[in-house]
């Protein structure tokens, strides 16, 4: 193959929110907080692009469809949309577990099909369980897990922050899945989380009272499966 072939080799298109979240929780295959936790992260990560792109909007708590025909070209997100459009209101904590797994599903078969993840089925006494995805770069998940600590730990201010990379940072720790380090100051970490889902919403108000909910909706999920972890 030829310098210019191996140039001209198509790029994957960038991650949305949703996919970036699976994969930094991706190596949790047994999570502390319950399995039910990491579809709802993922669910709270597709809702959050929507309503950052305009497309899902807050109605006094209730999310929205801004118009019936709009679309982003990512089959998990317009999968998302159309649940929206075809239920009854809800609001946005509601949507962070109404059928998340649906939208987890659709995440890891987007993932498996560009390349991030492989699917290896495992057999065991003659039957044929489900597959079982890895990481197609075992060192992707840890990457994703560190830029998002670098910012939740790190002294650059937040409003010099990206706001997806904020975004992402914001969920993860909502979710659990980035625990302060031993010793840490807790407050001074819910802190800079605030300062960067701040960040996050700096164009949109409207999405600073969206990111509060998910950013609820998650903790509590945390809290509820507690019990489970003893």
């Amino acid at each position: 193959m030829t310098d210019g072939a191996r140039s001209a080799a198509p790029r994957r298109p960038p991650l949305s929110l949703p996919a970036r979240l699976s994969l930094l929780a991706w190596d949790s295959a047994r999570p502390p907080h319950g399995a039910d936790v990491l579809p709802r992260l993922v669910r709270a990560g597709a809702l959050a692009e929507l309503a950052q792109r305009g497309l899902l909007v807050d109605d006094h708590g209730v999310a929205t469809p801004a118009d019936l025909d709009s679309s982003t070209g990512d089959p998990v997100l317009d999968g998302l949309l159309e649940l929206v459009r075809e239920s009854g209101p809800r609001p946005w904590r509601g949507w962070v577990s109404a059928w998340a797994g649906y939208t987890f599903t659709a995440v890891r078969e987007q993932l498996t099909a560009g390349g991030w993840l492989r699917a290896g089925p495992r057999r065991a006494l003659g039957l044929l369980p489900p597959a079982r995805y890895t990481p197609a770069r075992a060192g992707v998940p840890a990457a994703l897990r560190e830029r998002a600590r670098r910012l939740l730990d790190g002294t650059r201010p937040a409003a010099a922050a990206d706001a997806r990379d904020a975004l992402v940072a914001v969920l993860a720790v909502a979710a659990g899945l980035l625990p302060a380090p031993p010793g840490a100051d807790r407050a001074a970490r819910e802190r800079r989380a605030d300062e960067l889902a701040g960040r996050a919403a700096a164009a949109d108000p409207a999405l600073g009272r969206v990111l509060d909910e998910l950013r609820a909706a998650l903790s509590a999920a945390v809290t509820a499966a507690a019990p489970a972890r003893g």
